[in-house]
């Protein structure tokens, strides 16, 4: 059903740079999401669930407060391998900062102005100067009272891959993912195909690319992470964990010739590559899907069609087909 080792080539027609044509399949066919009330319509995966959120959620969380610096976030972000972080003030979670997050302010989106206009493109400054205040967001958060189906509607209907846990005091005690929930709901079978719910086409980025073009590319979709190629051949991915990490480890102070943050903008995306890949057939069962990025310790799944790249699937993805009733 899947491989890292074969070769797999992207037709022409399956390549897309820009972001505009990318489809999803939002309604999975064969899959009911609301009851006549209007309440999610919940599989038993859900209602077989115990155990209280404090369980649930991922522990140690590792948080950063408001006040602390950029440098400090990628550092955090670099050294526990997590792509957010709780942002706190005096103790209370008041917002998150995602690696997307890090990766609009370092070269992808609109926060870049900031680092050319108030910093002039400094590198350094904008690292040590800048807090995390600035660029942090406001996230739903949960509470040890609530409940597992809470969770999942914040994530699948409110688009919150990342959830800070908090206790009555609001201070952070675990976060939820999409893999803490994959986890959880995980079963074989549940009679969807891979062919209902995948991603196509697949947005690209080309290894010998710049880190730039990569970074504008992930920030004006929403994406985590970009399939990387190499001619027609699928050679790995970018992630926005990798491109925060890549500022947090130092290893893009390697590239500096001055301390303009373009010297490392013009990096090719290929130092940063995460090689292989794993994939999964269109004819899949949904499940099967959900058990081989859990064995394989994967985010992601290219979908294929004999010896055709056709589409990407997510643990998000997943996660909504194995939640809601068949």
């Amino acid at each position: 059903m899947t491989s890292s080792h074969r070769s797999f080539r992207l037709p022409l027609r399956a390549q897309q740079r820009t972001i505009e044509r990318v489809t999803t399949r939002a309604r999975p066919e064969g899959i009911r999401w609301l009851r006549a009330d209007g309440k999610p319509n919940w599989s038993q995966r859900v209602f077989k669930l115990s155990g209280e959120l404090e369980n649930i959620c991922s522990k140690p969380v590792i948080a950063v407060p408001k006040s602390s610096t950029v440098m400090e976030a990628v550092k955090a972000i670099a050294t526990h391998q997590v792509r957010g972080l709780p942002v706190t003030e005096l103790g209370r979670v008041v917002g998150v900062l995602t690696a997307n997050d890090l990766v609009d302010y370092l070269g992808g989106g609109p926060y870049f102005e900031v680092v050319l206009r108030r910093y002039e493109g400094n590198l350094y400054r904008a690292l040590r100067e800048e807090r995390v205040e600035s660029i942090a967001r406001q996230s739903p958060v949960l509470t040890l009272k609530d409940t597992f189906e809470r969770a999942l509607e914040l994530m699948i209907w409110g688009r919150a891959g990342f959830l800070p846990v908090v206790d009555e005091e609001g201070r952070p005690v675990g976060v939820i993912t999409e893999h803490d929930v994959l986890k959880l709901v995980h079963e074989r079978r549940i009679g969807v195909k891979v062919s209902s719910i995948f991603s196509s086409p697949i947005v690209t980025v080309d290894s010998d690319e710049r880190l730039k073009r990569a970074a504008e590319l992930m920030v004006k979709g929403g994406f985590r992470r970009l399939v990387v190629t190499s001619g027609e051949e699928v050679v790995g991915s970018v992630s926005a964990k990798g491109y925060a990490s890549f500022f947090g480890s130092h290893g893009a102070f390697k590239h500096l010739k001055s301390t303009s943050i373009m010297d490392v903008l013009e990096v090719k995306v290929s130092e940063i590559l995460e090689r292989g890949y794993y994939t999964v057939d269109v004819e899949a069962d949904v499940g099967e899907a959900g058990e081989e990025m859990l064995s394989r310790g994967t985010s992601w799944l290219l979908v294929t069609r004999q010896e055709e790249v056709i589409g990407i699937i997510t643990e998000k993805d997943i996660v909504t087909a194995l939640a809601l009733k068949v």
